[in-house]
């Protein structure tokens, strides 16, 4: 029989020659002394014994035996030769004993290179063993800027928390990501029961992947797997039956699809212009009436974001009377909105907008599992193309109103009190303050963090004297307080400036008629990215409302302005630009883009404060940071 296994291999061997030869590739095995990396450039760690994966078995060590093999590691000597006898033996080993002899090999970038026992790894691989043990060294390069070392760096990171080599990842940071996916802190070590448990998983995800036919994408088990427990969470998949697993798995496969293309996103900077189309094909054109939901986060009586959305959806009814019906749920939270999604389906909704950037996670399993609905999410910088997501540029309006404080101010001294470090705020605080430094040079903007712990910000207000304070953007229901919008402090009487205003409901309208009209379908087919919509006040959705007590000289000022951004002929971040670290922009003559400004990182240099981490913040903070957190950038 071991000699019918020889004769097997041995065509099995000959045909990936043959194949690597048509090819223009190296037929044989590599070898690791020809790639290594030049003297005094590296260092070697011995690992001891490892589990090795097979399928990271990529060569030999020296050229001493690696013409004896294909690139597949199966033989390509003669069978009559004292190699495949001995071949021939060790198969017979493995088929009734096992072959339990450690190999010894290097491994360099995750890939490993037999030292001794070639033959041991050949037919292992004939018989498919997932992993051979060896003693294995790592030979570990200098650090340098490539992609691929990054990625191998931040691999021997995330090996001390967690020994696990048979997993990789295409981009840098997806090892940290995993560590958080599966519920650890940076660098904090797997226990074995945890080990075992994951590795269980992966390997049941890889088998049905591979039988997929995901050996065939372009990107890496581990890529997909990533995505698959972000998306439908680490313990609810490992809890999941291997049918129910599966069924998930195939489900997901668009998904996978989609990982192998750049992940960029279709910024719609204005709304579309409405097709025009006659008024026979209007008639004709048989639009099935929209029913919407919206999920929000909190209610509208005790959340000034919520109050300004229902305030949008009320404005939908009214404009659209006969087209459209909407519905509205509440109180959503991580634990229940897959949930309140699921029963907004049940109730008939074909279009639902999920409020807060909380919920991405959830719109998203809702559209792969439901694509007939539009699934849209209050969310900014998010890319992917199964739901469309949308914001507003609330920078403008922040601008104006950190002009209004500059020229209001009497002391120099500014706060801004802010919620979420998530991206889109960062830029409405820079925004402010630059506002304020283009009519006061000396104004100062004190930031504070509502969301921080332990933290009582009107006393740091005391503290800083401040004359003029940012605060919440409007007055909710429940809570009919003078402490919004731009406040001026008159001993400890708030005095209203302004107020920044999210018209959601002309945001909706507009885009409720880019379906009426087809516009959202020919979005759909004309754009393989994902589409986010981000407008302002070119558009109606961002307006400063200013109090009567602004003088008239100054509310002349805010309407010059205003004017300027909507026609697009000033933007708020041009010319050269100062942070707290130094020099942002050193060119007078440029503006930011748009993805520079959504994905900001820094604070101007007149900001006096900090973007706080994750640990500093209130729990109920976690959900919106774990989506739309601030990451700063090297």
């Amino acid at each position: 029989m071991s000699r019918e296994d020889y004769s097997k291999a041995f065509k099995l061997g000959k045909k990936d020659y043959q194949a690597r030869m048509l090819r223009g590739e190296k037929p044989t095995l590599q070898v690791l002394d020809d790639i290594m990396p030049e003297k005094g450039s590296y260092y070697e760690i011995p690992l001891g014994l490892v589990q090795i994966p097979t399928d990271q078995i990529s060569g030999t060590k020296t050229h001493g035996r690696s013409n004896s093999f294909a690139g597949n590691f199966m033989p390509i000597l003669q069978e009559n030769t004292e190699f495949a006898s001995k071949w021939s033996a060790l198969s017979t080993s493995h088929i009734e004993e096992g072959i339990r002899d450690a190999i010894k090999a290097y491994e360099y970038m995750n890939k490993f290179y037999v030292l001794e026992g070639n033959k041991r790894v050949s037919v292992m691989k004939y018989h498919k063993a997932v992993s051979i043990m060896g003693d294995v060294i790592r030979i570990v390069p200098k650090r340098t800027d490539e992609k691929e070392n990054k990625i191998y760096y931040e691999f021997m990171d995330f090996y001390q928390a967690a020994p696990i080599n048979y997993i990789w990842f295409s981009h840098e940071g997806d090892f940290a990501k995993l560590q958080k996916a599966v519920g650890k802190e940076p660098g904090e070590h797997w226990t074995e029961d945890e080990l075992l448990t994951f590795s269980a998983l992966y390997t049941r995800f890889t088998t049905k992947y591979k039988a997929n036919g995901g050996n065939k994408l372009q990107i890496t088990p581990g890529d997909a797997f990533l995505s698959f427990i972000t998306l439908h969470g680490y313990h609810d998949v490992e809890d999941k039956t291997t049918n129910e697993l599966n069924a998930l798995i195939d489900k997901s496969w668009e998904e996978f699809k989609l990982l192998q293309e750049d992940q960029e996103i279709d910024l719609k900077m204005t709304p579309p212009r409405p097709e025009k189309k006659p008024l026979l094909s209007k008639l004709l054109s048989g639009v099935p009436k929209i029913k919407a939901a919206f999920i929000y986060e909190k209610t509208p009586g005790n959340s000034a974001w919520t109050y300004a959305h229902e305030l949008g959806r009320l404005y939908l009814e009214q404009t659209f009377p006969e087209e459209l019906s909407t519905v509205c749920y509440e109180n959503g939270t991580l634990e229940n909105a897959d949930e309140i999604i699921a029963t907004a389906i049940a109730d008939g909704c074909n279009l639902i907008f999920t409020t807060t950037p909380a919920f991405v996670q959830a719109s998203v399993k809702a559209a792969i599992a439901n694509p007939d609905v539009r699934i849209l999410s209050c969310s900014l910088n998010t890319s992917h193309r199964y739901i469309r997501t949308y914001y507003s540029r609330m920078h403008e309006a922040k601008f104006l109103m950190g002009a209004i404080a500059g020229a209001m101010a009497t002391n120099d001294r500014l706060s801004y009190i802010a919620d979420y470090p998530i991206y889109g705020t960062i830029a409405n605080i820079n925004a402010f303050a630059l506002g304020a430094k283009m009519i006061n040079p000396r104004a100062k903007v004190y930031l504070e963090w509502s969301t921080k712990k332990e933290v009582d910000i009107f006393e740091k207000i005391k503290e800083t004297q401040s004359s003029c304070i940012s605060g919440r953007d409007m007055v909710i229901p429940e809570d009919a307080d003078r402490f919004f919008g731009l406040y001026f402090m008159d001993g400890y009487n708030p005095r209203s400036l302004a107020m920044p205003l999210y018209h959601w409901g002309k945001f909706y309208e507009q885009l409720i008629r880019t379906i009426m009209d087809g516009t959202w379908k020919h979005d759909d087919a004309s754009s393989t990215k994902a589409i986010n919509y981000w407008w302002g006040m070119s558009a109606g959705v961002i307006d400063v409302v200013c109090s009567q007590h602004l003088p008239i000289g100054t509310k002349r000022l805010v309407d010059l302005l205003k004017t300027a951004i909507s026609s697009e002929s000033f933007n708020p971040f041009s010319g050269i630009l100062y942070s707290q670290d130094g020099i942002v922009v050193d060119d007078p003559n440029r503006s930011l883009l748009p993805e520079e400004i959504m994905a900001m990182d820094w604070l101007a240099e007149n900001i006096i404060g900090s973007i706080p981490k994750m640990e500093e913040l209130k729990e109920q903070a976690a959900p919106v940071i774990s989506q739309q957190g601030v990451k700063k950038e090297g």
